[in-house]
């Protein structure tokens, strides 16, 4: 019987627009992660931690809500890149790149949409 500690523990990375509703999110979360998997922490640019649906969707899974800035997301190399992300935020990339560098290990679901909310998965190093 596998038990919270032995599951393979995921960072998840979110992209999300102002006023996302938290069953929006968790929705696209779940049909991305299974539901063996233990997650960790959703990660996102700094401007999405104080949004209502983002902090009410990391309530809902139990798990906290860590946030970058646009430079340091900027910085991670993310195969997915986006000019109009680039324009709209400051960086080509968030959900990957925040995944990448809340878990420091490997992306293991690259970009993936599910009813506008982006949604990226990365393991947890260590």
């Amino acid at each position: 019987m596998a038990t919270e500690f032995d599951r393979p523990g995921v960072v998840v990375g979110i992209g999300v627009r102002p006023g996302t509703t938290a069953e929006k999110i968790v929705h696209a979360i779940e049909s991305v992660v299974d539901d063996t998997t233990a997650i960790s922490c959703l990660a996102t640019i700094d401007r999405r931690e104080a949004e209502p649906g983002m902090g009410a969707a990391a309530a809902m899974l139990g798990v906290p809500v860590i946030a970058f800035s646009a430079a340091q997301l900027a910085e991670v190399e993310a195969p997915y890149r986006s000019a109009l992300t680039s324009q709209s935020v400051g960086t080509p990339n968030v959900a990957e790149a925040a995944a990448l560098l809340a878990g420091n290990g490997e992306l293991v679901c690259g970009r993936t949409v599910v009813d506008g909310v982006v949604v990226a998965v990365a393991t947890v190093a260590g």
